[in-house]
């Protein structure tokens, strides 16, 4: 079965498990990537992933790992959802007569599903961002004595220490908290913060994992009418996804910069997407924006890997068939 010819409602629950199920696997990495992409020139705090992972470990415990985890769990299943459903709308009504798509309109139907994800991607990066970097900060706080992390833009509830001492505990603050306070002070801009550089990073992706990875899957066909292997549908989206991480990875770390409200010791505010580009190119150099990419791979090719793997085992339709809502998928 094609993922056109699958209903809707099986796409959404494809889409969700997918994303529940990879998030699982791999959130520790993400937060690594998040601390990786923060940290400037004169704080290198952590050497690569393993080192980052390592020393979250030791100073905050291994739930550590796992921070802002909720927020994610929460919101990447309509996310995951929305960006593979809406690819498929999109490749569906650009196609004529059942005919097959040139690559531009494969593209152009990976750019719609990217401009619509953005809806669910955007708040929910932004209340993760603060919540995994928290622990940097604090440790930042810890190491020079007498030294405080240079807030900007941020209201009192943001700047106040995570911890008070090296024997305390790293003190978080709830995403719940977070995202009323940026309503009341903000509204819902606040929420939309990095906004402009989460559709230049997920627009771009879009464009690069959906046509790859259809004409990488299509490869593993032996005829039109039948569907490829298993594995291969799941390589085909490690590769895809792998690929498309990484070439995007600058407008990630952009990204990233822009959404984090606080700032440590000497660590600039940017006041958007250009200046935050020129000040990196000034002061880190061009390798500063492949900062995290090795984890942003590690991140995304195993997600959608899984994802298509949901697609090829119709476990969307099986829920369906399972449960009254069986009428819907009609």
């Amino acid at each position: 079965m094609s993922q056109q010819q699958i209903s809707l409602p099986a796409k959404l629950i494809n889409g969700g498990i997918a994303g529940i199920v990879g998030v699982t696997c791999v959130f520790p990495i993400d937060l690594a990537k998040t601390r990786l992409q923060n940290q400037r020139g004169g704080q290198q705090m952590y050497k690569n992933m393993m080192d980052c992972l390592v020393k979250t470990v030791r100073s905050e415990g291994y739930f550590g790992m796992y921070r802002g985890a909720a927020v994610n769990l929460t919101l990447v299943t309509p996310e995951k959802a929305i960006k593979l459903a809406a690819n498929d709308f999109f490749r569906h009504h650009l196609s004529k007569h059942g005919k097959g798509l040139t690559v531009f309109k494969e593209m152009l139907a990976g750019c719609g599903a990217g401009m619509c994800q953005v809806i669910i991607t955007t708040p929910m990066e932004m209340l993760k961002i603060q919540l995994q970097d928290a622990g940097r900060l604090a440790a930042q706080q810890r190491a020079p004595a007498g030294v405080q992390p240079k807030l900007s833009g941020t209201s009192a509830m943001f700047s106040r220490p995570y911890t008070a001492g090296r024997t305390l505990p790293v003190q978080t603050v709830s995403a719940t908290r977070i995202a009323q306070e940026l309503l009341h002070t903000q509204g819902l801009r606040g929420l939309y913060r990095g906004l402009g550089a989460t559709l230049m990073r997920d627009v771009p992706f879009s464009v690069v994992y959906f046509p790859l990875f259809a004409h990488l899957n299509r490869l593993g066909q032996s005829s039109l009418s039948e569907n490829s292997p298993f594995y291969w549908s799941f390589v085909s989206g490690c590769l895809a996804g792998c690929t498309a991480a990484v070439a995007v990875n600058p407008c990630d770390v952009v990204k990233t910069r822009l959404q984090s409200l606080n700032k440590g010791a000497n660590e600039e505010s940017y006041r958007g997407v250009m200046d935050c580009i020129s000040k990196i190119l000034r002061k880190e150099g061009p390798s500063a924006f492949l900062k995290g990419a090795g984890c942003r791979a590690l991140i995304i090719a195993p997600l959608f890997g899984i994802a298509q793997v949901m697609y090829f085992m119709g476990v969307g339709e099986f829920i369906l068939d399972c449960t009254p809502f069986s009428l819907y998928s009609s």
